[in-house]
């Protein structure tokens, strides 16, 4: 994970956590913001980019209104241009059940997509983990979110 960026902000407490599910069924892990904690349930393979995934759980919080917007209209383009794939199941399946009328109202669902293709794309840029086969967005598109991630996200720290 040498090429996370460096992170600024208060501990967060990481804990394992077998067995661990949210509303939806059993997860590989879970952040709790609000009481700065990272439960895991994965595999130690999996362990970079889960890991780097909740971390960015905690940068979102922090990114404020402009940087999320900024990501949305990123997410909306290439949406409109029927851009298919993901760079991670959390983001992939939410993708599956969004509506047009979920990206017109910023609906929850379609909030929680965009948090989650953000978190799935920091993983696969800063967990070095290579290929995976989560990783399903084609490169034009992961090209582009590279771009983002690296005029937007601040590489001299991020508040976590």
């Amino acid at each position: 994970m040498a090429a996370l960026p460096p992170l600024t902000g208060r501990p967060i407490r990481i804990q394992k956590g077998p067995g661990l599910r949210d509303r939806h069924g059993e997860v590989h892990a879970g952040s709790f913001l609000r009481e700065r904690r990272i439960v895991f349930n994965c595999r130690a393979r999996d362990f970079p980019r889960i890991f780097v995934h909740e971390v960015f759980h905690f940068v979102w919080m922090r990114l404020g209104n402009r940087w999320r917007r900024s990501w949305e209209t990123l997410l909306k383009e290439e949406l409109e241009e029927r851009a298919r794939g993901e760079l991670g199941w959390s983001a992939e399946w939410r993708k599956a059940e969004l509506t047009g009328k979920d990206r017109l109202r910023r609906t929850r669902r379609w909030r929680e997509y965009c948090c989650e293709s953000f978190c799935d794309t920091a993983a696969w840029l800063y967990a070095g983990t290579g290929s995976n086969e989560e990783f399903t967005l084609p490169r034009r598109w992961r090209e582009g979110r590279g771009l983002w991630f690296s005029r937007t996200v601040d590489r001299d720290g991020l508040s976590i």
